[in-house]
């Protein structure tokens, strides 16, 4: 199906739109994007793709045109569009890429599963060593790009391997040894979609397994902000330093900039307070960070991914 909504203040995007390749899924112009993401924040994309399967994915890299930019959005939880919005197509997978099911002692998951649905799934088929997926806001396609982690556990630990489409329309499976996994890193080419995962578990008591999920939902309840706007966690942890301790001693605990807030419950995530630009989100993180650097030396790394074309921020630090 093919939608286009209302364009306003912008060019008519019906040309880029014919120059895509018939899909099953469905197309949107000037599509907004910023409700698809946790801080709320951004402008449209000029096309939003929603793939109704892996077929469909193929198919329409495969006949995409070379100089149309693609960006991938997950469930938003660590993704900041710019207030410029995305040039090109944002391709968001939904239902076809949120299956997740058990096959003995693994878990295949699609790329749009929640990480929690995940964890869930292996509870309930008495798995254990995935409890750690569900103090992961996101998706597993995201988990697989930055190979993320939470309570000492990351996604390369439990890894067998994982499907991809490269930028041509070819499915790739690749075993976990080649993606050159590392602290929130993957090597797999940026241009490169997951599409699913194989993950690795052993049986375990269920009950027990209820309790190490309840106790991750307690300890994030405890330590961070919740039922806010906000990205996650914004930076990663320098070897042997937490970002957190680094970015308090250099006094940048409830720094604002516009509506862009540090948190006073845990400073290495920054709020939209309810009427922040994804230009005061990303200063107010520059802030941060050089203000980090004048105090300890330590050139924080953003964690949050920044996508699209930039505004001006409201106004300075407070």
């Amino acid at each position: 199906m093919i939608t286009l909504a209302t364009q306003r203040h912008r060019k008519p995007m019906t040309h880029l739109i014919e120059r895509l390749p018939p899909v099953r899924g469905e197309y949107r112009a000037d599509a907004p994007v910023a409700q698809l993401t946790w801080f709320r924040v951004g402008g449209p994309a000029e096309v939003l793709f929603r793939p109704a399967d892996e077929a469909d994915l193929l198919d329409f890299l495969a006949g995409l045109p070379g100089d149309v930019p693609v960006t991938v959005l997950g469930v938003g939880s660590n993704t900041l569009i710019r207030d410029g919005g995305v040039a090109g197509v944002v391709i968001r997978l939904g239902k076809g890429f949120a299956d997740a099911r058990v096959d003995g002692d693994r878990v295949i998951a699609g790329a749009g599963a929640l990480d929690v649905t995940v964890a869930a799934t292996a509870q309930r088929a008495g798995l254990t060593g995935l409890e750690f997926l569900s103090g992961i806001p996101g998706t597993i396609g995201g988990a697989l790009r930055m190979n993320a982690g939470a309570y000492g556990s990351e996604i390369g630990d439990v890894l067998v391997s994982a499907r991809a489409v490269d930028p041509l329309g070819h499915a790739r499976t690749l075993a976990a040894g080649e993606m050159a996994l590392g602290y929130r890193h993957c090597g797999v080419p940026e241009d490169w979609i997951f599409t699913s995962a194989v993950l690795r578990a052993r049986p375990g008591d269920p009950a027990t397994i209820a309790q190490a999920m309840a106790d991750i939902r307690d300890a994030r309840e405890e330590t961070q902000p919740r039922r806010v706007r906000t990205g996650g966690s914004t930076f990663a942890n320098p070897e042997g330093r937490k970002a957190w301790q680094l970015i308090d001693a250099a006094g940048c605990r409830g720094l604002r900039i516009g509506g862009a807030q540090v948190s006073e419950k845990h400073c290495n995530f920054l709020l939209n307070t309810g009427d922040a630009t994804a230009a005061d989100i990303e200063a107010l993180g520059e802030e941060v960070r050089r203000r980090v650097l004048a105090s300890s030396g330590i050139e924080l790394r953003w964690e949050i991914r920044r996508v699209g074309v930039a505004g001006a921020a409201h106004g300075g630090a407070s």
